[in-house]
């Protein structure tokens, strides 16, 4: 298949190589030196286990220049879709699908949810439509992404640990595209499990993002520090329950409970989150989709939401 990935960055870059190196024809939409160097030497993959693979993969910064795709997987940082959004039509033929493969609150989140909620916009993620307007619904399957990985240098990608990105339709349905979708990234080697409550996922994946990532950007700590200080835990604890409010109230059984959570995390060891690693690079952050896209959903659901307000709040400061 044709698929195109915009925005190869460490997520992008990692899901590309692996695409190309089982023989699908991947096409990378980059820039700058990482654009560079994988044009002039190819695309190095670093695995878990230290074994080195190169695919020869195609790269550019100009989205016109390529052929409609038969799948589009967007894994740039969430701020970075609206201002690009415009040039994606021409990427599409008539069974393009678009999978967006980013953190945060989705923009979809409220198309075929079934609640009273639909229609709803999420001006957070979606500031005036645009990404609705140049995507569209009926391409778009939702997708959680829990691979960690970096970029070592330019053109190198490190695969950190994990293999799995959940699929869903939107509207929970068992479609033949869905599959075709799922079987073209076990090919790959990676895990696709098919979900029918793909909205479930997503919040149990953001429901420690929206502590961690804004906590680790604000007191450059790692996972398992913000874990076992005391005062953070806390901290970390009270902003889930907030999280956990707004996403029951919108009709979300997480399935496991907020300490297994936190185990969770803690579990990951010394990680630096990624909106720390923006801070330390003096990048722009997710903090929008992730934590103010939630806060947003809070005053929707009339949910107060006093300990997540006040680390967007900070994050949004420190970021400016």
């Amino acid at each position: 298949m044709k698929i195109c990935i915009v925005g190869a960055g460490a997520i992008g870059g990692y899901l590309g190589a692996k695409l190309a190196l089982s023989g699908e024809e991947v096409t990378l939409i980059a820039r700058g030196t990482h654009l560079n160097a994988i044009q002039t030497n190819g695309l190095k993959l670093i695995t878990a286990d230290g074994a080195t693979y190169l695919s020869n993969i195609t790269a550019t910064d100009d989205i016109s220049t390529l052929e409609p795709q038969d799948v589009v997987i967007l894994s740039m940082k969430a701020q970075s879709l609206p201002p690009i959004a415009a040039s994606l039509p021409s990427l599409y033929h008539s069974d393009t699908i678009v999978l967006p493969a980013q953190n945060g609150v989705p923009w979809w989140y409220f198309r075929k949810c079934g609640t009273q909620y639909e229609g709803t916009k999420i001006t957070s993620v979606d500031p005036d439509g645009t990404v609705e307007t140049n995507i569209g619904v009926e391409r778009t399957i939702g997708c959680v992404v829990y691979p960690a990985a970096e970029i070592v240098e330019p053109g190198v990608i490190r695969h950190l640990e994990g293999e799995r990105f959940s699929l869903g339709e939107i509207d929970g349905a068992k479609t033949e595209r869905i599959q075709t979708l799922a079987n073209i990234f076990k090919k790959a080697g990676l895990k696709a499990p098919i979900r029918n409550q793909i909205r479930s996922d997503l919040w149990v994946k953001l429901w420690g993002n929206v502590a961690f990532n804004p906590i680790s950007a604000l007191t450059r700590t790692t996972l398992d520090q913000i874990c076992q200080y005391s005062l953070t835990r806390e901290l970390a604890v009270s902003i889930m329950t907030e999280t956990q409010t707004i996403a029951q109230k919108l009709g979300i059984d997480f399935g496991i409970t907020l300490e297994q959570r936190l185990a969770g995390a803690e579990k990951v060891g010394a990680h630096k989150t990624s909106m720390l690693q923006d801070i330390e690079a003096k990048r722009p952050t997710e903090i929008d989709a992730i934590v103010g896209a939630v806060a947003e959903l809070g005053k929707l659901t009339s949910t107060p939401t006093p300990h997540i307000d006040t680390v967007y709040a900070l994050v949004k400061l420190l970021e400016n």
